[in-house]
């Protein structure tokens, strides 16, 4: 399974607006819709989330596989980091699940740190493939009700970010709107939150990052939220406030710079596809430069 193309924002449009206006049923019959699109609107006609009860955040991670990499020890580095930034939650409630074809060494797999073998023969990118998996692997974790968050292997979580969300129990999930964004050749730090007239050109995390959004699945009554959320997961990221609004479980903004996205260290996806260049560039157009945000920001991810 390779990505699939986002659909075109004026699509998108006309296919919200039938939805909001002529109903779900109408729009999956009537509209030609793709894959995600048609799980969406079933689960917007036969599954709106109800009051959140005990939930927990499971973080899906695909971890590329050896063979498509330069440099293993750094990827095996990175994604300690990563797990790291799990580990320092201020709440507990939060399992993490990696998958690919190499079980690394130097993490320290247990009942909140899995490892899901991936077997698949797959030629090329095989992220989404990856993706598809851990979310079809979701309803075997043992947690019945919760936000799943597809999270890069290179990224990192502010140390609240759980605690946030287990708290205030959103029905629909969660998008990450602000973050930071670490060029680790520099050591330069941009930050990434909506603009404003006083900062325009400046971007959501969303739109940058993949590590962005945390969707509500609940399987108290059936196990279709797994399928719903294989298929949002197969496009790119800025598809997924779009499908999460379309299945009726729109995604509420957390409210801190939840996430760090390490950019130029040599091994990241997007340097594979040449959009390194664009980030750095950002870094350096967005800086953060206060004393007091800067050593915030060393203090709650120490390990980058």
């Amino acid at each position: 399974m390779s990505q699939v193309p986002a659909t075109p924002k004026p699509r998108r449009v006309l296919i919200q607006a039938a939805a909001a206006t002529l109903g779900p049923r109408w729009t999956y019959e009537k509209l030609a819709t793709q894959w995600s699109e048609q799980e969406a609107l079933e689960r917007r006609a036969h599954s709106r989330p109800g009051p959140v009860q005990n939930p927990a955040v499971v973080f899906l991670t695909p971890l590329v596989g050896r063979h498509h990499v330069d440099d293993w020890c750094k990827i095996e580095e990175r994604l300690a980091d990563t797990v790291e930034s799990f580990r320092r939650q201020s709440s507990n409630r939060w399992q993490a699940v990696i998958c690919g074809q190499d079980r690394p060494e130097g993490i320290c797999f247990d009942e909140q740190v899995r490892f899901l073998p991936f077997t698949k023969p797959f030629e090329g990118n095989d992220k989404w493939a990856k993706l598809e998996a851990l979310f079809r692997a979701l309803p075997d974790l043992g947690v019945a009700s919760g936000y799943a968050m597809p999270f890069d292997a290179d990224d990192m979580l502010a140390p609240g970010a759980v605690a946030e969300m287990i708290e205030r129990k959103q029905r629909g999930g969660y998008l990450v709107t602000r973050g930071w964004v670490l060029d680790a050749q520099s050591r330069e730090i941009g930050l990434c939150a909506p603009q404003t007239l006083l900062h325009p050109g400046r971007k959501a995390f969303w739109k940058m990052c993949g590590s962005c959004a945390a969707f509500r699945f609940d399987f108290s009554r059936d196990q279709r939220d797994a399928e719903y959320l294989a298929a949002v997961t197969s496009h790119e990221h800025r598809m997924f406030p779009y499908l999460a609004s379309l299945a009726g479980r729109r995604l509420s903004p957390l409210q801190q710079e939840a996430v760090l996205y390490v950019v130029n260290h040599g091994e990241n996806f997007g340097k594979r596809r040449g959009r390194v260049g664009f980030k750095t560039r950002y870094v350096k157009r967005f800086p953060v430069t206060d004393p007091g945000t800067l050593a915030r920001i060393e203090a709650e991810f120490p390990m980058a």
